[in-house]
């Protein structure tokens, strides 16, 4: 079982790798990778006070997966991400494995995501403003991506107050 000492942090060259697909063979594994990824990202909320997503990479799991937790936990398979809006929006954004850093970035202010849930079937989801955002994050994250590399330019760092 992972625990917060597992997750990544700023500078592993692991963050940096471009993730592999889940394959269907692979069900079963995405169950005990899904609880280690609700885990840390409890471990996550309890101790810095913020937390929605987090995708597979950050613990290491070098695969095309996203655990969500807004209203209700979502399991995100191999995610692809079409029809971002021209509309962007400024924000300053956070990351699990650089908690006390917020970075200011441009993301695109909607977008649809087409992906598998845990029992393989397809869903397509239309998402605006935060959640967008979100999910363009935690996508930035299985393509080797990090917020830090989306930095609008030298002044977009700041410590979490």
């Amino acid at each position: 079982m992972k625990t917060l000492s597992d997750l990544l942090q700023l500078g592993h060259p692991l963050l940096y790798e471009i993730c592999k697909p889940v394959k269907y063979e692979e069900l079963d594994q995405v169950k005990g990778w899904v609880t280690d990824l609700h885990n840390v990202m409890e471990e996550i909320r309890a101790k810095y006070n913020f937390g929605r997503a987090i995708a597979a990479p950050q613990l290491g799991i070098m695969k095309r997966l996203i655990y969500m937790n807004v209203d209700k936990p979502v399991v995100i398979i191999n995610p692809e991400i079409r029809n971002e809006s021209k509309e962007m929006i400024e924000l300053w954004d956070d990351c699990m494995s650089f908690p006390n850093l917020l970075v200011k970035v441009r993301r695109h202010k909607s977008l649809t995501v087409r992906f598998l849930d845990g029992s393989w079937k397809w869903h397509e989801w239309h998402l605006s403003d935060d959640l967008s955002e979100l999910m363009q994050h935690e996508y930035d994250h299985l393509d080797g991506i990090l917020c830090t590399m989306r930095a609008i330019d030298d002044k977009s760092y700041k410590w979490r107050p």
